[in-house]
């Protein structure tokens, strides 16, 4: 699989988890991957060995998304030691839960900061280094067109914003040939959301499919919007969430 040959990613928060599984895969269609971490160097430090062992550069990056300032070095970074950029990935995130009126000014900002701000200023910064056949891919979650339960608002108010920055931005770089879409991930498998939670037989009972994603499968629909293959694809929103949200 080398529909990548030849092209560098960036995906942002992929030292564990949805992020890890999108680097990896992007390695294995070819592709030479560097990451952000804003913790667990060690576990950084992994996946690039993952990556190297398929043929590919890898590269990890120390940034915490909430930052702007890291965000552009990021980038530039990955520019400057990897060559160039073509493909990035929106994907660090968090998860602030718990009752409406007990969430802080503080957890606001650095949750919109993270999944909002980052997210515009990683595109901005990325797309100065693309040309026509650039990926600008960002993880939402299909909790921003679906609520099905308590304690969530801040975060699906956060992710919501991705759409419209979707839309708005395949407009604004589609005349140059660059193409932006929104991979919105259901309950996933990872450290973060475990299938043997405390909630996740109630999770799982909102699907159609009655399971868990897997990382993996995010990660595919990642790699298909990157390939060729999407290039009529710009603007779209794509749920992965075993039927959630049908």
């Amino acid at each position: 699989m080398n529909h990548l040959s030849g092209r560098t990613a960036l995906v942002t928060g992929a030292s564990r988890g949805i992020g890890a599984a999108i680097a990896k895969r992007l390695a294995a269609e070819g592709a030479d991957v560097a990451i952000t971490y804003a913790k667990g160097a060690d576990a950084a430090a992994k996946i690039v060995a993952e990556i190297e062992a398929r043929g590919r550069k890898g590269l990890a990056i120390e940034a915490d998304s909430a930052d702007p300032q890291a965000v552009r070095r990021a980038v530039a970074q990955t520019v400057q030691e990897l060559g160039r950029l073509d493909i990035l990935v929106n994907n660090a995130g968090v998860f602030p839960y718990g009752p409406f009126e007990a969430m802080t000014l503080e957890e606001f900002d650095r949750t919109m900061a993270i999944h909002a701000r980052a997210a515009f200023v990683a595109a901005q910064e990325a797309s100065r280094h693309m040309s026509e056949g650039g990926r600008i891919i960002s993880i939402g979650s299909n909790l921003a067109e679906r609520v099905a339960h308590p304690g969530v608002t801040l975060y699906a108010m956060s992710k919501s914003a991705l759409i419209g920055f979707t839309k708005g931005l395949a407009r604004d770089l589609g005349p140059r040939g660059i193409t932006v879409n929104l991979v919105q991930p259901g309950s996933t498998e990872t450290d973060m959301n475990p299938s043997d939670g405390e909630s996740s037989d109630e999770q799982r009972g909102l699907t159609a499919l009655g399971h868990y994603g897997a990382a993996s499968d995010v990660a595919a629909a990642v790699a298909y919007l990157a390939s060729d293959g999407a290039r009529q694809v710009t603007g779209a929103s794509f749920l992965v969430d075993g039927g959630a949200n049908a």
